[in-house]
C-alpha cells in the first residue's frame, strides 16, 4: 500500500523532476512538462502520463491497480494508479516509466527539424 506522500517522494527522485501546481493540484514535471499528477488524490489515485500502448499493458497486467482516466484523457494514455493497491515497487516502476516517456518525448521535440514556411 502506498500513499500520496509516497507518490510525491518517488516522483521527485526522478532525475530533473520538480513539483509544481496545475489547476490547484500537485504535478510533477521534467523539462517543464508534466509526467504525473496528484489531481485525483482525494479519490485515492495518482495520475500518470503514459502512452495508450503502455497504459494498455499496465491495465492488462494489473487491472486492480491501473485504470484509464475517463474520457478523452484516458484514450490519450492518462492513467490512474490506485495508491492503496500499489506496492512501492509498482509505484516506482510506474512513475519511472511516465518520467522516461516524458523525457523521450521532450528529447524528440527538441531534435526534430522545424518546418519552414515556403516563400513565394
Amino acid at each position: 500500500m502506498t500513499t500520496a506522500d509516497d507518490f510525491r517522494r518517488i516522483a521527485l527522485t526522478c532525475d530533473g523532476a520538480e513539483e509544481r501546481s496545475h489547476m490547484g493540484a500537485a504535478d510533477f514535471r521534467v523539462g517543464g512538462r508534466i509526467f504525473a499528477t496528484l489531481a485525483s488524490q482525494a479519490h485515492g489515485y495518482g495520475n500518470l502520463v503514459l502512452t495508450p500502448e503502455v497504459q494498455a499493458l499496465c491495465v492488462e497486467e494489473a487491472p486492480d491497480i491501473f485504470t484509464p482516466i475517463a474520457g478523452g484523457w484516458g484514450r490519450m494514455g492518462m492513467t490512474h494508479i490506485r495508491l492503496a493497491a500499489a506496492d512501492e515497487a509498482t509505484l516506482v516502476g510506474a512513475l519511472q516509466q511516465a518520467w522516461k516517456l516524458r523525457v523521450d518525448k521532450n528529447t524528440h521535440a527538441r531534435t526534430r527539424p522545424r518546418s519552414r514556411a515556403r516563400s513565394t
